[in-house]
């Protein structure tokens, strides 16, 4: 059964994790601090993305739980461990730009976004000031736009 965050997301999607299964690291969200975090995620910057793009976004990371996080070479201070950041997958850069532009057209609130060439990296702090820092990943440069 999915438990619903908001009319579009739902607490599942941010546990599953394709890598997680094929190297078997159990990804269940520990604590009902990091669940209020992924909902402050949701309520705050995804719902209302997906309500302007019109359709759906795939996320592709959301919470990562320590062993996840090693495994797939996260920075040991990254935002997935505290269910603030997520990676919504791409088709492109034109794409991941897309997203970015409309986050930053309409004033949604976001600590930080990375563009890469396939995924948008997003989060959102559960307790004090959104940096609204913006980087431009190294493969997000070298794709052809």
């Amino acid at each position: 059964m999915r438990t619903p965050i908001s009319k579009h997301f739902n607490y599942e999607e941010f546990e599953h994790s394709q890598e997680a299964n094929e190297l078997g690291i159990e990804n269940l969200i520990p604590s009902d601090k990091i669940r209020f975090a992924v909902r402050l995620l949701v309520l705050n910057l995804l719902q209302p993305l997906r309500d302007k793009v019109k359709r759906p976004l795939v996320l592709n990371s959301g919470y990562r739980s320590p062993a996840l996080n090693k495994a797939v070479g996260g920075a040991k201070d990254s935002q997935h461990l505290k269910g603030e950041a997520v990676d919504i997958s791409c088709q492109n850069a034109m794409e991941v730009l897309l997203l970015a532009q409309i986050i930053f057209r309409y004033s949604l609130p976001f600590d930080q976004m990375i563009l890469h060439d396939s995924f948008l990296h997003v989060s959102f702090k559960a307790n004090g000031p959104q940096r609204h820092q913006i980087i431009y990943d190294k493969s997000y440069k070298e794709a052809q736009l």
